[in-house]
């Protein structure tokens, strides 16, 4: 596979420097591989911190700034990052008011994360955690106990960040977090498989003529193979095992996802189809989004995530953001 990159063991720091140039309103340690927004640590106010394996741009670095997170951290492609990150960026981004760990649910983010919160506890700092696990498609799979985290981060982070922003407490940004997560959820279908740069080649076999529902983000398995479907089809399956799953009864966020090598004309062409089954199910639309988000390098296909708001998520959502991949309102 051609890949636009100069060799695979500097493709992140390469990324990361190129990130640093850029974006001045964040301070990038290429060498440590921790992304900062500048103005921080933020006084009075509560941080929120994430990361995870390379590769899902522009989560989480993408996220960076006022209004969303604090600092992220990235590992290699599709490996977590490691404590010693974790707890630079914390140490780098804490005012006093405590900093709030987002851990999408896989394994090795799940032990990394904890690790560093107890470190950063041993040094001073007070750390709460929240762990999304959202999507619908399977339990206990390739790299996950329970579910996936998977595009639900996005609605996490960007919420969480607006209430860290309005200098709530920790507690209660923690809470917030919570329950973003615990209403939303995700199903993703891929196309074709996602291609690392150390392998060059598809990170699995999905033959002409076929797609897999129910993917995860690293292109672990789905539920099940099926020959090709259409569009619409795609948006009936995907949005009723969403529904399946969630009896909605307030409005929902809709992010209609790409995974990373599917172009804009065809996700809001799907758009359209999310939005057709939504009306026909009944489920009022509050927000949508549409864009390559939470992504699996190139991999070609799309995700669908919903999540049910009330008056004061719908503000925080609403709230000014200023980061990179996100940005309205300032």
């Amino acid at each position: 596979m051609k890949m636009l990159i100069n060799v695979p063991e500097t493709v992140v720091a390469d990324a990361l420097r190129g990130m640093a140039a850029a974006h001045p309103e964040l301070t990038v340690d290429v060498e440590n591989r921790v992304i900062v927004r500048r103005d921080a640590p933020v006084a009075g106010r509560v941080a929120l911190v994430s990361g995870g394996g390379s590769g899902h741009e522009p989560l989480h670095g993408g996220f960076v700034g006022p209004g969303m997170l604090s600092a992220a951290c990235p590992g290699e492609v599709f490996t977590s990052p490691v404590p010693d990150q974790m707890v630079r960026a914390a140490a780098a981004v804490d005012s006093g008011a405590g900093v709030l760990f987002i851990v999408k649910n896989y394994t090795g983010d799940v032990l990394n994360f904890d690790m560093a919160a107890e470190l950063a506890e041993d040094e001073g700092i007070q750390v709460a955690k929240v762990l999304v696990d959202d999507d619908v498609a399977v339990r206990d799979s390739l790299y996950t106990a329970g579910r996936r985290g998977t595009g639900a981060t996005l609605f996490v982070e960007k919420i969480a960040g607006a209430a860290a922003e309005e200098g709530q407490p920790l507690e209660r940004v923690r809470s917030i977090a919570r329950q973003v997560d615990e209403s939303s959820r995700s199903f993703g279908v891929a196309l074709s498989a996602s291609t690392t740069p150390a392998k060059g080649s598809p990170t699995f076999d999905l033959p002409p003529g076929e797609l897999e529902l129910g993917i995860g983000i690293h292109g672990e398995p789905g539920r099940e193979r099926r020959p090709m479907m259409t569009s619409r089809e795609i948006a009936d399956f995907s949005v009723q095992a969403v529904l399946d799953d969630m009896e909605p009864r307030n409005p929902v966020l809709v992010l209609v996802n790409g995974m990373g090598g599917t172009p804009l004309l065809e996700l809001y062409g799907y758009n359209a189809e999310v939005q057709r089954v939504l009306i026909e199910r009944g489920v009022p639309v509050a927000r949508t989004l549409v864009g390559n988000y939470v992504t699996s390098l190139d991999m070609a296909g799309a995700s669908v995530t919903l999540c049910q708001v009330d008056e004061e998520l719908l503000r925080l959502w609403d709230a000014p953001v200023s980061t990179p991949a996100l940005r309205w309102g300032r």
